[in-house]
């Protein structure tokens, strides 16, 4: 009875593991997140990751990309990259 359960047991752990493995994503897909705002549950980046991670997908360019998410990724990337300079105090500051 022993060995069953645990057999039991073990079958219902790697039937609910795979999956989350499969849901991976790979290196040629969007990253929804960045792009629209989904599937961002628990990703809180600082705004360099932010931009290290922009600059990533726009190099995939349109082989991932149509035109238009290009753009929108663009316009992220450049908003994001101003936003650093405010708190840098490279731009719009008294200095």
């Amino acid at each position: 009875m022993g060995k069953l359960s645990v057999m039991i047991i073990s079958a219902l752990w790697l039937a609910t593991t795979v999956p989350a493995y499969g849901a991976d994503t790979t290196k040629d897909q969007k990253d929804e997140c960045l792009l629209a705002s989904k599937n961002c549950a628990s990703q809180v980046d600082s705004i360099q990751k932010k931009i290290k991670k922009l600059n990533a997908e726009i190099k995939k360019g349109n082989r991932v990309y149509s035109p238009e998410e290009l753009k929108r990724l663009q316009t992220k990337l450049a908003e994001a990259n101003d936003m650093l300079d405010t708190l840098l105090g490279l731009k719009g500051g008294s200095q």
